[in-house]
């Protein structure tokens, strides 16, 4: 009876594009605008609405985490554990797919304090901007404890983070390559509530509240979850009609949640249980516009910081030469948000994707590619 619902015998779902992982990308990449615009408008949006548009944020990075491990672990487990791939080369994709578009980003923002501060236009919150805190975060090195990273494009501590996790991918997967799925899954929660455990034993406050600096180590616990959960998913088929009630709960029992304060733990069985539904939901008729929504999430994480200063630093002093009604104020909030999406988009299709082809066109003859059964987000 239990093997018409979860089975290690039958056959599991593989993921593709245009399905329920890449929605989950493409969403938690909208609300991640959102989180950082909140506090943009007349009124912050946490204070006007609901605390949980604040604490928040932690929610949707741990869930950028785990998805990062899970699809990078679908993808790349069996040509890492082969040796068809290798270590080097593995961190040098990673490497590529982030860093370019990270210092485009990041050099833009200079431009952007530059400019504006040779037409007279000074930063609101000059503390954000220090030159100091600058060099590392181009060299994505903030979240291993070296000093800054702190302002200008903040939120690439995750990209810091994730470089870390990039390198220590193919290491675990070599090294627990031999575990079965339930020991696998067992292992990824082991992991995640050892860690917290310690965090707050050692330094008196949960993993996800850890400084930017031991960024690295927020992270990895996450992103290994997220190995875990994937497989777990290679090994074990879940029905899915069962994964979409489980799905459509855990969504449910989310957004819930967050009515009652962070709830941390219980957010990220949710979260875990989001991903893993989505992941054993077959991808019978693939959207391609959910498609291509999921690869502009990227651009839309790394971009929206930058989108954010420069338009609200025009828009902050319209309104206060010209006494904007508060109406007027939402409608050019509504606006950035916008704006920060439509600009990911042209950054992605113009620039930041032919890139990547070209990248792709100018490494694949010194190495060979990994089999793999969609193109990622991610790669």
């Amino acid at each position: 009876m239990l093997e018409r619902w979860i089975s290690t015998r039958n056959e599991t779902t593989p993921i593709a594009r245009g399905g329920w992982l890449d929605a989950i990308r493409f969403i938690v990449a909208f609300l991640i605008i959102l989180h950082h615009f909140q506090g943009a408008g007349p009124i912050a949006l946490a204070e006007s609405l609901h605390p949980a548009f604040e604490h928040t944020g932690f929610l949707l990075t741990n869930l950028f985490l785990i998805d990062s491990g899970y699809v990078l672990m679908r993808l790349y487990s069996r040509s890492v554990a082969s040796g068809d791939v290798s270590p080097a080369d593995f961190l040098t994709r990673r490497v590529l797919r982030v860093v370019p578009a990270h210092l485009m980003m990041g050099l833009a923002l200079v431009a952007l304090v530059v400019g504006s501060g040779l037409v007279g236009l000074a930063p609101r919150n000059p503390e954000w901007f220090l030159w100091s805190q600058l060099p590392a975060q181009l060299g994505l090195v903030q979240a291993f404890g070296i000093p800054g990273g702190l302002g200008w494009n903040a939120p690439t501590w995750s990209i810091s983070a994730l470089i870390g996790c990039y390198l220590a991918f193919p290491w675990i997967v070599r090294g627990c390559a031999r575990l079965g799925p339930w020991t696998w899954l067992v292992l990824g929660i082991s992991a995640y509530l050892v860690a917290n455990q310690l965090a707050h034993a050692l330094l008196g406050y949960p993993v996800y509240q850890m400084p930017m600096k031991f960024g690295f180590f927020r992270a990895l616990p996450l992103f290994f979850l997220g190995m875990a959960l994937a497989a777990f998913a290679h090994r074990v088929w879940i029905n899915p009609k069962l994964a979409g009630w489980v799905g459509i709960l855990a969504t449910v029992g989310l957004v819930a949640l967050q009515f009652y304060g962070k709830n941390a733990l219980p957010s990220l069985v949710m979260i875990s249980l989001i991903i893993l539904a989505a992941g054993a939901m077959p991808v019978r008729r693939p959207s391609r516009l959910v498609e291509r929504a999921a690869l502009v999430s990227f651009s839309m994480f790394i971009s929206n910081e930058v989108v954010r200063i420069a338009w609200f630093g025009v828009a902050n002093v319209a309104i206060a030469r010209l006494n904007l009604s508060e109406p007027v104020q939402w409608a050019i909030w509504a606006m950035g948000v916008a704006l920060a999406v439509a600009f990911a988009f042209a950054f992605h299709h113009m620039v930041d994707g032919p890139l990547q082809d070209w990248l792709k066109a100018r490494t694949r003859g010194r190495r060979q590619p990994a089999p793999a059964p969609v193109r990622s987000a991610y790669a």
